[in-house]
């Protein structure tokens, strides 16, 4: 915008003293050119504006409060670690299985990934069986042995008798993400 293309007559206008006087003059005239019932909707109008501005303010200032409260309260959660189940490696399991197969002979002991499967066609092989697990269960540092299946006599499948299925893992403890 340039200065030389300002209009320099509005602006003396609203610079003017008598300016004051006409708006009030208007004012004091328009009871009697507007009738009471406008008037009367009007300052409704205005009070209910007002109202809902005072309304809005207050609820901002709690909303604020409450953010600023929530705020606080995350900054007080400690910050706990997550723990995790991590597969021992099945190279590992594969050489503890073998280990098991040569001292307990009268059971069947497989190996799939991170499990070690324990069977027996014979429920008088339960000592044996029993220690299997007890084995498995001390067998490799930091081991945590979690047991998925385990049955004796009519409840396991197949011809046999005696059955246990064992996951290998050790626990991880990571950082909270």
């Amino acid at each position: 915008m340039d200065l030389k293309s300002l209009d320099l007559t509005f602006l003396k206008k609203l610079a003017d003293p008598k300016l004051s006087g006409d708006l009030n003059a208007f004012l004091e005239k328009l009871p009697h050119n507007a009738g009471q019932t406008v008037l009367l909707a009007a300052g409704i109008a205005w009070a209910m504006a007002g109202a809902l501005g005072l309304f809005t303010t207050i609820q901002v200032k709690q909303m604020t409060e409450l953010r600023a409260k929530l705020k606080e309260t995350q900054a007080l959660k400690p910050t706990v670690p997550v723990i995790k189940d991590v597969a021992v490696d099945s190279a590992e399991v594969a050489n503890f299985s073998k280990e098991l197969k040569e001292i307990y002979k009268n059971l069947d002991i497989t190996q799939s990934e991170s499990s070690i499967t324990i069977t027996s066609n014979s429920t008088a092989s339960f000592g044996q069986f029993r220690e299997a697990v007890g084995h498995v269960q001390n067998g490799g540092v930091g081991w945590r042995v979690t047991l998925d299946k385990l049955c004796v006599g009519r409840e396991c499948d197949n011809n046999q008798k005696l059955g246990a299925v064992l996951r290998v893992n050790k626990v991880s403890v990571e950082s909270p993400g």
